[in-house]
């Protein structure tokens, strides 16, 4: 059966992710027929939940941080015919289907190569108030966020169309390399645009997020990575 998304790929990873897996594949292929998922070195039930659900799998035989996965899941689509676009969408239920739609149809109308998510464009009650100073703080104090105008550099929502897809090299595994992407597309020539997104927290992705020592440790990581390159 033909879909309007054909052309589309949802890139998840997962890590341990069992209990919510299917479910947020299952949710997402009533939109996108195209997902592949990068069971990152799972110790649990993660592998059997997903192949339940027909999307493509890939697994690490060992844990090696999401921007492993992300890269593996991102080289894995290219390769597919027929495929354009290509999302980043966390695997604990957070993202929503309706907000890539809406970064799709900007690529589709040539408004831009990249959309990214935010969280603060539009104002919710939603974040948690210590993420939201962590992420603002990312945001502001990071040059290549400043350089693209960005108000929330760690956001896991992103769109990217073949072109940016093709050029992105991730080559920090671990968190950190949403910093690192960040700084991929300040020295790029794409097209950057950010929009604001709907992020569902629930009492399961709270007990995922990343804790304010993980956020101080993704600023060390990029500035360790930075000073390298002088």
């Amino acid at each position: 059966m033909m879909s309007d998304y054909d052309d589309v790929w949802l890139v998840i990873p997962a890590y341990n992710e069992g209990t919510v897996i299917a479910d947020v594949i299952e949710g997402a292929r009533k939109t996108f027929p195209n997902i592949v998922v990068v069971d990152d070195g799972s110790t649990d039930n993660s592998s059997e939940h997903i192949m339940t659900t027909g999307a493509h799998l890939v697994q690490h035989p060992v844990n090696l941080g999401q921007g492993a996965a992300l890269q593996t899941g991102l080289s894995y689509a290219l390769k597919q015919p027929g495929a354009k676009y290509f999302a980043t969408f966390d695997a604990d239920g957070q993202h929503q289907t309706h907000d890539v739609e809406k970064m799709v149809a900007l690529l589709r109308a040539d408004e831009a190569d990249v959309v990214l998510g935010s969280r603060f464009i539009e104002q919710t009650g939603e974040v948690p108030w210590i993420k939201r100073v962590v992420l603002r703080t990312a945001a502001t104090i990071s040059p290549t966020a400043r350089k693209l105008n960005l108000t929330d550099s760690h956001n896991g929502l992103r769109v990217i169309n073949r072109e940016a897809a093709t050029k992105l090299r991730i080559t920090m595994n671990g968190m950190a390399h949403a910093s690192e992407i960040v700084a991929f597309l300040a020295a790029s020539d794409l097209r950057v645009m950010e929009v604001p997104v709907d992020i569902l927290y629930t009492d399961y992705s709270r007990s995922k997020g990343q804790s304010l020592i993980n956020g101080v440790n993704i600023l060390f990581d990029i500035s360790l990575r930075e000073r390298g390159r002088k």
